[in-house]
């Protein structure tokens, strides 16, 4: 059995391991607000829409998944198209790990070699933490140079609580004058 983690673009076949991943967040967390875990088939369109112009990488070792990271628009105007939305899951057994930053490591690459430039975070944030939110994501992100630009508050209801959401973001090109459209696909 290999012990080597390596990552590997997702497929619509990964969508019930990645579903696993996902569910905890879905219904013990406050990171993300989506309120029921979608079904497998929803879970696979999502795999497969994203594949159309972004990368869905997977984290696996030994030929178990441990995580997941893809990107999305950012906004969908034309002027957006060099700047992505990120996410990235790690199985809940297995954070603190180095999976995280293997996985955004590998999506800042893919997304350079698109051509995008920058790559933007909406983290759910706490006030105060609680036990379905901490600000560990936020520390991720600055960990990987993003950096806070903008705080929204109590715009996400959960679990009979109110969140705000941060948005952050971390240029990875240079932005020039005459840029070239990023590749898509």
């Amino acid at each position: 059995m290999n012990s080597e983690m390596i990552i590997r673009t997702a497929s619509e076949a990964d969508a019930p391991v990645l579903l696993e991943i996902y569910a905890p967040y879905v219904e013990r967390t406050a990171i993300t607000f989506e309120y029921e875990v979608p079904s497998v088939d929803e879970f696979a369109s999502r795999i497969r829409n994203t594949l159309q112009k972004y990368p869905y990488l997977v984290a696996e070792k030994g030929g178990r998944i441990l995580g997941y990271a893809y990107a999305g628009p950012f906004h969908d105007r034309p002027a957006y198209d060099w700047s992505v939305e990120t996410s990235i899951y790690v199985d809940t057994f297995l954070k603190h790990m180095g999976i995280g930053r293997k996985l955004h490591d590998a999506l800042e690459q893919a997304l350079q070699e698109q051509g995008i430039l920058n790559m933007n975070a909406c983290i759910a944030y706490p006030s105060t933490e609680d036990e379905y939110l901490n600000k560990n994501s936020v520390e991720f992100h600055t960990h990987m140079g993003y950096r806070l630009v903008g705080e929204f508050y109590k715009c996400g209801y959960k679990f009979h609580r109110w969140y705000n959401m941060v948005w952050m973001e971390k240029l990875i090109g240079e932005h020039l004058t005459d840029q070239n459209p990023p590749k898509f696909g």
